[in-house]
């Protein structure tokens, strides 16, 4: 059986969040092990994002979350940037009407040096040459597969510790698929700390070291990656061609 290896990059325990009167994530712990890509499963309304969006502060939560050994729980969307967590967002959401050059300085605004700020830059773009030839267009003209790379570029333009990434293949063509999940394994052979939500959990679970499947707010299943690929439970729910 796979073993989560110590020290955790992220502890969550009893992580609710409510819109309202509605609970939609009910009592979520999970851990997230240095170095590793964890994915979190579930159907369309499991929680996934609203799990997301409460690890960052985007929406109102209750429970214990660590990153690195410092409690979170209470800490700002700000704070929690510049303590080290990143979130590329479903459906991207680049700024359309601001070039790529503004989105990166968007997303490197946690940097107190300017010198700092253009030395990311300056990695990422020798990273994705694309968005090197696009800096001054408008990130609203960019192809979809393009604007998911200036989103995973922006959210790494803080050098976060742990990067969420909440379906990041949905709605590109198949080879843009392939380029986003080798990137994604690429990002952890250099050491990056990934949370993954993906509507694809086969692709998900063939890079993913541990996984959750969420089920109506709640951590249902958890194994590795492996574990679950074979699960009969999970390979009908959510692996079935």
């Amino acid at each position: 059986m796979f073993q989560r290896p110590d020290p955790a990059m992220l502890t969550v325990q009893q992580l609710c969040v409510r819109y309202g009167e509605i609970e939609v994530v009910k009592g979520v712990a999970l851990s997230v092990a240095k170095g590793a890509i964890v994915a979190l499963l579930g159907a369309n309304g499991a929680g996934k994002s609203s799990t997301m969006h409460g690890l960052v502060g985007l929406v109102p939560a209750t429970g214990e979350i660590v990153l690195a050994g410092q409690s979170i729980a209470k800490a700002t969307p700000e704070d929690i940037s510049r303590l080290g967590i990143a979130l590329v967002p479903e459906g991207r959401r680049v700024f359309p009407s601001l070039t790529v050059a503004e989105n990166l300085l968007l997303g490197g605004a946690v940097h107190t040096r300017r010198h700092d700020t253009q030395a990311a830059e300056e990695k990422l773009l020798r990273r994705f040459p694309i968005l090197r030839e696009r800096y001054r267009q408008k990130a609203g003209l960019l192809s979809g597969g393009e604007q998911q790379m200036l989103a995973i570029a922006r959210a790494l333009m803080s050098g976060p510790k742990l990067l969420l990434l909440d379906e990041p293949s949905l709605g590109l063509a198949p080879q843009v698929v392939d380029s986003v999940f080798d990137l994604i394994a690429e990002l952890r052979t250099e050491g990056l700390t990934i949370l993954l939500v993906e509507q694809n959990a086969a692709r998900a679970l063939e890079i993913a070291d541990y996984g959750y499947v969420l089920v109506n707010g709640k951590i249902e299943i958890e194994g590795s990656g492996a574990e679950l690929a074979s699960s009969e439970r999970v390979r009908e729910a959510y692996l079935a061609a």
